[in-house]
């Protein structure tokens, strides 16, 4: 939306009331099946390197800044690094029903005079993959950054040729917005990287449809879904663009 000012040029929706928003903290966030809490090595290191290890090998971290890691001392030193930060301010996934550390991810690229962050360093290990731990994680954090802080803007940013995070953004209700090429290098590649946004506009209805398929009732009794996330925005009103 645009308006017109007193040169008749167009700008922008003015924001009369705005005000810069806080910084993620180092909060505990809760859900039914798992919470984040701020990483810690001494609590997460070892549940967190036995996680990742779950694996055959080490496909996850291709598309990751860091790893793969040859040991649990080397892992710890980087948990150590990673939890000494605040941008990025880094969680541990716990699934409540092991009571383990089973995945991270950060919030970065803090922005609060412009109410902008991004949901980075996602490394969700085999035990909560493909699993309702995962969306959940990615909810509990989405959740903060607009009812909590007040954010206008939560962004996804991935290896454009990193085709699962791809899929993960647009399954969680991401909107694509293009595709920054030669923006990075990493372990001695270049990355384009594809850019997705959610935005305070977009919120409410992304948020209704994941708190939709993770009701219980989504589930039987294995724990597998009665409709996909994609089944349930379909028969939602859209999402305001």
């Amino acid at each position: 939306m645009s308006v017109l000012n007193e040169y008749g040029q167009p700008v922008g929706e003015p924001l009369p009331d705005w005000s810069p928003r806080p910084l993620p903290g180092a909060v505990t966030l809760r859900g039914d099946r798992c919470r984040l809490e701020p990483l810690n090595a001494d609590r997460h290191a070892a549940d967190l390197y036995a996680a990742y290890s779950s694996g055959p090998d080490h496909r996850d971290w291709t598309y990751m800044a860091a790893g793969p890691f040859e040991d649990e001392a080397a892992y710890r030193r980087h948990a150590e690094a990673a939890a000494a930060g605040s941008d990025p301010r880094h969680y541990a996934v716990i699934d409540l029903g092991r009571e383990r550390a089973v995945g991270t991810l950060s919030l970065m690229r803090q922005t609060p005079v412009h109410g902008v962050v991004e949901v980075g360093n996602v490394m969700f290990s085999p035990l909560m993959k493909r699993s309702p731990i995962s969306t959940e994680a990615q909810y509990l954090a989405m959740r903060y950054a607009f009812d909590d802080l007040g954010y206008r803007r939560y962004e996804w940013k991935c290896d454009s040729l990193n085709a699962p995070s791809r899929r993960t953004a647009e399954r969680l209700g991401f909107t694509f917005e293009g595709v920054f090429r030669q923006a990075v290098v990493y372990k001695g590649r270049n990355r384009d990287t594809a850019w997705y946004s959610v935005l305070d506009t977009q919120w409410p209805a992304v948020e209704r449809a994941l708190r939709s398929w993770l009701a219980p009732e989504n589930f039987d009794a294995d724990g597998v879904q009665r409709r996909t996330l994609a089944d349930v925005r379909a028969a939602a009103p859209a999402a305001q663009a």
